[in-house]
């Protein structure tokens, strides 16, 4: 059993991606080819924006949002605790502070009536993560950042594909990003990300700061980095997005049964809850449950996959803990404690699922 099946996926696609890396090296433009520029017109239609820039990662793709934003030393970026530790890194890497705010239980994302609380004179943005697959409430969020003229970021790594209203992640606030870690559930076969958003002045900046500040040839106008997705990983991603709402559909269709399966004891196991009007791409499938060792002994007996996601909030760690004592984040606190994170892929059997709740069951 595994917890991400990229085999089965690749066998499903291995003749097609052949001919896409066949063309690559037949044209041998291995950096800035056609298929990056085909990739992110395609994307751009996927999300509906305007712009879509790719990127070397998903982290690059947050730091250039930064950066084209103009937020540095002696900023305040308002985000959540309960994340993946690039989240923060990149605002501090950028010279700000990340602000934490605690999160939904309901959702696990960032609780948007615990922000306005937060934002002061030094707060220049707010950079929600959508995490686990679905959006978070940007409708609440955008109200906020609004009122008090603040740019909005998506952290979209892990929900890219997922909707909120008629609006798909990474298209909301003034820019979006994603990663295309081989693991999500648009993933390449290495690192790649993508950034959006609907201003062109912004794409135009974005373009240039993620090639060394050039803006035409030997013209150098900005403080940039490197941060060009290569064709190869362009042409994974192209034939991966023809398959990818198929994916979706089968992702959803197992999370359902799963819930359905652990509904046998709401007190001490509570399944995943998707936001009204949102539409998740589980990326993740997270659980709370009190007896966690016990279960998590269960599943290695019966040599079931399992991961914590995550383990304590962000600002536990070293690099982030300046932020700790402005953070009162009790929910995130009780989440790390309880969370499970169980196997979830388009091609997970109703057999496996079966196994996996059955060793849950016999714990609790």
């Amino acid at each position: 059993m595994k917890f991400i099946d990229l085999d089965t996926q690749y066998n499903k696609i291995e003749s097609n991606l052949k001919r896409r890396f066949e063309a690559v090296f037949n044209h041998k433009q291995f950096i800035n080819g056609p298929e990056v520029a085909a990739l992110e017109v395609a994307l751009a239609e996927y999300v509906g924006v305007n712009h879509c820039i790719t990127t070397a990662n998903g982290s690059d793709s947050l730091f250039l949002a930064l950066m084209a934003l103009g937020i540095g030393n002696g900023d305040e970026v308002i985000t959540s605790p309960f994340t993946y530790v690039a989240t923060a890194e990149m605002i501090q890497l950028i010279g700000a502070t990340p602000v934490f705010v605690d999160i939904d239980d309901d959702t696990f994302n960032i609780d948007p009536s615990k922000i306005e609380s937060k934002i002061n004179r030094n707060t220049k943005a707010i950079m929600p993560v959508s995490i686990f697959g679905q959006c978070a409430d940007f409708n609440k969020i955008l109200s906020v950042a609004k009122k008090h003229q603040l740019f909005v970021i998506e952290d979209g790594a892990q929900s890219f594909g997922a909707s909120l209203g008629d609006r798909k992640s990474c298209s909301f606030g003034d820019i979006g990003c994603t990663s295309f870690f081989p693991t999500k559930p648009l993933g390449c076969y290495g690192d790649g990300g993508a950034i959006f958003t609907n201003d062109k002045s912004i794409d135009s900046l974005l373009r240039s700061l993620k090639n060394h500040g050039q803006t035409s040839k030997n013209t150098f106008t900005h403080l940039g980095i490197n941060s060009r997705l290569d064709s190869i990983q362009a042409a994974v991603l192209l034939e991966k997005i023809q398959t990818f709402n198929q994916e979706i559909e089968l992702r959803q269709l197992n999370a359902n049964r799963y819930s359905s399966l652990l509904s046998f004891n709401e007190q001490q196991l509570q399944v995943p809850i998707v936001i009204n009007d949102g539409r998740s791409v589980w990326a993740q499938y997270t659980i709370k449950i009190d007896n966690r060792n016990q279960i998590m002994t269960n599943l290695k007996r019966e040599n079931v996959p399992y991961a914590i996601y995550y383990e304590k909030p962000l600002y536990h760690y070293s690099p982030y803990t300046r932020a700790k004592d402005k953070a009162d984040c009790p929910v995130t606190e009780k989440v790390c404690s309880r969370v499970l994170s169980l196997p979830i892929h388009p091609w997970l059997t109703e057999k496996d699922q079966q196994k996996i709740v059955d060793a849950i069951h016999s714990a609790i």
